[in-house]
């Protein structure tokens, strides 16, 4: 067996065809392909899931029984394979506690950092915390009122999990007679036997006093062994009052605060020792929030301003309508009122009540009417309270519709204690230090004036924290923050993290399988990334990088590409060498375009519009800096700009959310900003993500595109149909009647693992077919409807020629590139390129009324050069019908063909949010100043490179 080459024989996963390939080893290697040709089935489902289940039969059957059995993938043979790491796309945690920096660990050394090095200040006046003598302590507590019962405790065990029996053995042996654990007192002489899995505080009582003049000799003594017993720390139980906490370390001596020895847990937001007590570390809360209970002022409550669930003034007997009609007499309003005509105390008085002033209700209903007086509660506090109360998860799901997060009122979203915020290093505290973005974090690092000994004691922890920041500046992330929560990172920032923390292990001889690393990365920053693969690779490391990034194609040592077609029509290596080997390559539709015979072609003439202007004023969300900008209507538009420019905060944040409330009704508080005019020309917004069709089997492309009702009309209306009186509900795998009821349509089952994912299994009963026998004898043109839910939408579209609803439904998902993919393929297996061309195909297949906005976010992702250029050609349509597309993107083939351009920057984070350029992609191409004018220039005018 050879040491330098990686040998694969006979792959057939998915929809490969006994692939036999040998691919050089310690080499960056490329694989693509169109998307569905079978790269990720070879890069992932066989490479890398060989290597994994490999590395997890070495481990000991102790260690195997918690990893369970790994399926073998379906290859004979493969040779030469190293342990794999796979750093695919999938989002990091969605766990708010989660941010980049624990995520990447460097919260973790920042922690170490600041309870080794910082300095403690006093919360309240910032003076810095000096040590606390025994005397200090004692003046303190003979301050206290005289006659004051106090008890004095040395807390020997603090937030520690066990029995703890030693420091009670300890305690008695001493001649200590009472303990405190966890807030409650126990006698010595008793068996005290906490519970072993859960943290307790252990605080020994050394004294029990009464504050007069004469206890102060006495006082000394106590305090000086309960400092010694817990390691210069005192706790002074005020019986009746508060607990007071001293420590021979540190002290404001002006408001008496101490600070107990700083550890690292004081600066985690996932302690309770560090943790603000009042959101738990959360920084912030869900509320209700009034914005989306009257989301339009200029309504009035018999318009429908009001849209909380269960206040509903439509008919007149209604209670509600009751309270409104009483508050108006009130508070000088009718139903007819606008909100933003009505007094402050009127909207306060609908939204937060009437704070026990009673209130004249006039009843009036069939079975009697009358009148009585009561409070209102208003519909805030109501919601909130239903909130509280309820056992109903869906009433609970229809409530938080309403909520949104506000900053806790204690922390202001900061997530720690006042105490560790007071702690600084170079007169930043940890919440502020990150809070910069990634550059500034470094410079401040390589700024620090330090002492002699805390140089020393940092030097290590400085070390490691400056060179995982600059690892994270290696793969173009420089502009983010520490503090970004980690579920709000797009797939390629997450994917880039988990790079830049793969390098700072510095293994070598792993194979690293990466898929598109290049997703939402500027052109500017392609060549840092490429530069942190080339380092990996030079450590001794192979790589296999899933990609239809052109910059990577030509830096790579090898490319396989996989193909010629998609699905059925792809699983074959077409071509597998240099990247000049694949140029040569007559049957690589890859090789084509980088050779350039075939390319997407620049539009001769740009759209100008309908006339009509989308205007957004004084956008300020995250980092953008008072943008205002017009978008033409009827145009396809582009929005561009590095990395962390703002562009998603502008469009998805603003423009996106405030569209949707205002023309879909939909439930958004949108991002800051003074307006946006022009909301007249459009009738609907549409946002089509990556985000999946479905999270269950049962979802699937027939379903999503409302395809699969006609084909079940069409089954129910055939002779055998009729003969058995079966409907077009027999035809469902969704209710009782026509499905396997052993799998209730499923067609597999789930059987859950407990701690490891849920693992599917094909139905004994129907054998994944989904439908019982009768149901299945019912056939058109001789197949059943469980043989149509496999066909391919290229063989349904023949199969469906003279039945037009359908065929136009397939004719779409055809358009988009989705020729390959199974009408009923379950939409967990589809991945997120796919699931995005499947939302555009249903709306393609809806009747447009040339008045509607698209909103794409990198809708490249996932796709091959050949793909793109279908992908262009169907949002050409959309726009040709009226319609206005806006793209966020950083491909330069979407961009060159876009009518308008708009370039934010010129830097991320806080050096962006500025609008760099607007107009023609031939005048952002003219703009020094624009880094993708830049790169448009070289495409736009080839012969001046």
């Amino acid at each position: 067996m050879s040491l330098d080459r990686l040998t694969i024989k006979g792959a057939r996963e998915h929809n490969l065809k006994d692939i036999n390939l040998t691919i050089p080893r310690d080499k960056l290697v490329v694989f693509t392909g169109l998307s569905g040709s079978g790269k990720s089935s070879l890069a992932f489902d066989t490479v890398y899931a060989e290597g994994q289940r490999r590395y997890v039969e070495s481990l000991s059957s102790y260690a195997r029984q918690f990893l369970g059995q790994m399926d073998k993938p379906d290859v004979d043979l493969i040779e030469g394979l190293s342990p794999a790491i796979s750093i695919d796309q999938k989002t990091t945690s969605k766990n708010p506690r989660s941010t980049v920096g624990t995520v990447t660990e460097i919260y973790d050394y920042l922690r170490l950092l600041y309870a080794r090095i910082g300095i403690p200040h006093c919360p309240i006046c910032g003076r810095e915390i000096k040590q606390q003598t025994i005397d200090q302590i004692v003046d303190q507590v003979m301050a206290l009122p005289e006659n004051t019962k106090i008890q004095i405790l040395a807390p020997v065990v603090r937030g520690r999990k066990g029995e703890h029996a030693k420091e009670f053995d300890a305690a008695r042996k001493s001649g200590f007679v009472r303990v405190r654990v966890d807030g409650i007192l126990y006698d010595l002489s008793e068996t005290i036997k906490p519970e072993k899995n859960k943290k307790h505080t252990i605080e020994i009582v050394v004294d029990r006093l009464v504050v007069r003049p004469d206890i102060r000799g006495r006082l000394a003594d106590s305090m000086e062994t309960a400092t010694a017993l817990a390691g210069g720390i005192a706790s002074v139980d005020v019986i009746g009052g508060k607990e007071l906490t001293f420590s021979q370390n540190y002290a404001c001596p002006e408001h008496g605060i101490s600070v107990e020895e700083l550890t690292p847990r004081m600066f985690s937001f996932n302690n309770p020792f560090g943790a603000c007590p009042t959101c738990t570390g959360m920084g912030i809360f869900m509320k209700v929030d009034p914005k989306l209970i009257l989301p339009d002022k200029t309504l009035s409550i018999a318009q429908g301003a009001i849209k909380a669930s269960g206040w509903s003034t439509s008919d007149s007997g209604t209670i509600s309508r009751m309270y409104f009609e009483a508050l108006g007499k009130e508070y000088g309003f009718t139903l007819d009122t606008p909100i933003c005509e009505m007094s402050k105390q009127a909207v306060d008085a609908i939204l937060y009540g009437t704070k026990g002033k009673k209130l004249k209700m006039t009843r009036t209903m069939e079975y009697g009417s009358g009148t009585y007086e009561t409070a209102f509660e208003g519909i805030v506090t109501n919601l909130e309270r239903r909130y509280r109360e309820t056992n109903s998860s869906w009433m609970k799901e229809e409530i938080e519709s309403y909520m949104s997060s506000m900053p806790c009122p204690d922390c202001h979203g900061l997530r720690l204690k006042p105490e560790s915020l007071a702690v600084t290093i170079g007169g930043l505290n940890i919440h502020e230090f990150c809070s910069m973005s990634i550059t500034k974090e470094l410079e401040f690092i390589r700024n620090l004036q330090l002492t002699e000994r805390e140089r020393m004691i940092g030097k290590r922890i400085l070390k490691e924290i400056s060179e995982r920041l600059g690892f994270l500046e290696s793969v173009g992330l420089n502009y983010l923050t520490l503090t970004r929560q980690s579920g709000t990172l797009s797939g390629g920032e997450s994917q880039r993290i988990r790079l830049a923390t793969q390098i700072g292990s510095s293994l070598m001889g792993v194979l690293y399988i990466l898929d598109e690393p290049s997703i939402g990365l500027h052109q500017r920053d392609n060549d840092k990334l490429l530069a942190t693969l080339k380092h990996l690779r030079d450590l001794g490391n192979s790589l296999i990088v899933v990609e239809h990034d052109e910059d990577t194609m030509y830096a790579a040592d090898w490319i396989v590409d996989i193909g010629p077609g998609a699905g059925i029509h792809g699983g074959e290596v077409v071509c597998s060498g240099t990247v000049e080997d694949i140029k040569a390559c007559e049957r690589s539709i890859t090789g084509q375009y980088l050779s350039g015979k075939r390319s997407i072609p620049v539009p001769k003439e740009r759209r100008k519009g309908n006339g009509n202007m989308l205007r957004v004023v004084g956008a300020t969300q995250n980092n953008l800096q008072n943008v205002n900008v017009d978008i033409p209507l009827g145009t396809f538009t582009c929005i561009t700009g590095v990395s962390g420019s703002g562009k998603s905060s502008l469009i998805n944040e603003v423009l996106y959310k405030t569209l949707a409330s205002k023309l879909n009704g939909a439930k958004h508080v949108p991002g800051a900003h003074k307006e946006i005019q022009g909301l007249e020309f459009l009738d609907k917004v549409i946002d089509i993500d990556q985000s999946p069709i479905g999270r269950t089997p049962r979802s699937n492309p027939a379903t999503y595109t409302g395809m699969f009702n006609f084909i079940r009309e069409l089954y129910a209306s055939t002779q055998d149909a009729k003969m058995r009186g079966f409907s077009a509900g027999r035809f469902s795998f969704n209710i009782k009647g026509g499905r396997c009821e052993a799998c209730q349509g499923d067609g597999i089952l789930k059987i859950e693992m407990h701690f490891l994912p849920d693992v599917y299994v094909p139905c004994e009963v129907c054998k994944g077919k989904r439908y019982n026998r009768e149901t299945l004898e019912v056939k058109y043109k001789g197949k059943s409807i469980h043989d149509v839910l496999e066909m391919t939408v290229e063989e349904g579209l023949e199969f469906f020629s003279n039945i037009p609803r359908i065929q136009r439904k397939l004719q779409t998902l055809y358009d988009v590139g989705l020729g390959y993919i199974k009408i009923g393929q379950p939409s967990t297996t589809l991945s997120g390129g796919e699931a995005q061309r499947i939302k555009l195909a249903t709306e393609l297949s809806r009747r447009s009324t040339g008045r509607t906005i698209y909103i794409l976010d990198e809708p490249t992702t996932g796709l091959h050069i050949a793909d793109v250029h279908r992908l262009i050609d169907v949002l050409q349509k959309l726009v040709d019908a009226g319609n206005t597309v806006v793209v966020i993107e950083h491909n330069l083939d979407v961009i060159k063909t876009a009518d308008y351009i708009i370039d934010l920057g010129p830097e991320g984070g806080d050096q962006g949010g500025q609008i760099v350029v607007c107009g023609t992609p031939e005048k952002v191409a003219q703009t020094e100043s624009s880094y993708t004018g830049q790169y448009l220039s070289k495409i736009l005018n080839p012969s001046e490179e």
